[in-house]
């Protein structure tokens, strides 16, 4: 009986021992386990992080691919509204010298019906009328307040019948294209007596 009490006490030092052994690895599996929560909630975060700077980056890139099309539609619609810019810079010297034609012509046919200067007149009216049509417009100023933006005063005049810087009289008329100046009006401004 001795050896089964021996062999029951060896069993039950095993079995004990056996219990150890698996509390021992239960408490490592659960100090691993901690260790494991702590990689996977830092992963976690790093990976939160990476999608939150991917999401920055996409919005970012469609903002930028809207503000280029945005601005390749403008470009595009400033090509066709001030394509013809140089066009109209050459033609307004045209305008001029018609312009020109028909002061001397009226002058030196004072006297009669002046079949010329009419043709002439008509000639200019037509040119004017064309550019007009194509967005060209002409700036006679005359009797409006002196804008230095659209108008570029060649001298200055004193008239008791207008306000001080008036416009007075139009050397030469300005154009503008759709809005924007082509050339500004040279004109006489008024100026106050001096005293």
């Amino acid at each position: 009986m001795a050896d089964t009490a021996k062999s029951d006490e060896q069993a039950e030092e095993q079995q004990a021992d056996a219990v150890a052994e698996d509390r021992r690895e239960a408490e490592q599996l659960a100090d691993g386990d901690d260790a494991t929560e702590d990689d996977t909630a830092s992963e976690l975060a790093r990976l939160r992080e990476q999608v939150a700077s991917q999401e920055d980056q996409v919005l970012r890139a469609r903002a930028e691919a809207d503000n280029i099309q945005r601005r390749a539609a403008r470009d595009v619609e400033n090509a066709h509204k001030y394509g013809v810019e140089r066009l109209v810079r050459d033609l307004i010297p045209v305008v001029d010298s018609l312009e020109k034609a028909v002061e001397i012509a009226r002058k030196s046919h004072a006297e009669d019906e002046g079949a010329d200067a009419q043709g002439i007149e008509l000639a200019s009216k037509l040119l004017v009328d064309t550019l007009a049509r194509h967005g060209i417009e002409r700036i006679l100023p005359e009797g409006e307040p002196f804008d230095p933006a659209w108008h570029e005063a060649v001298a200055m005049a004193p008239d008791d019948n207008c306000e001080e810087n008036t416009v007075v009289n139009v050397v030469q008329s300005g154009f503008s294209l759709n809005g924007r100046l082509v050339r500004a009006a040279k004109v006489v401004v008024s100026r106050a007596e001096p005293a």
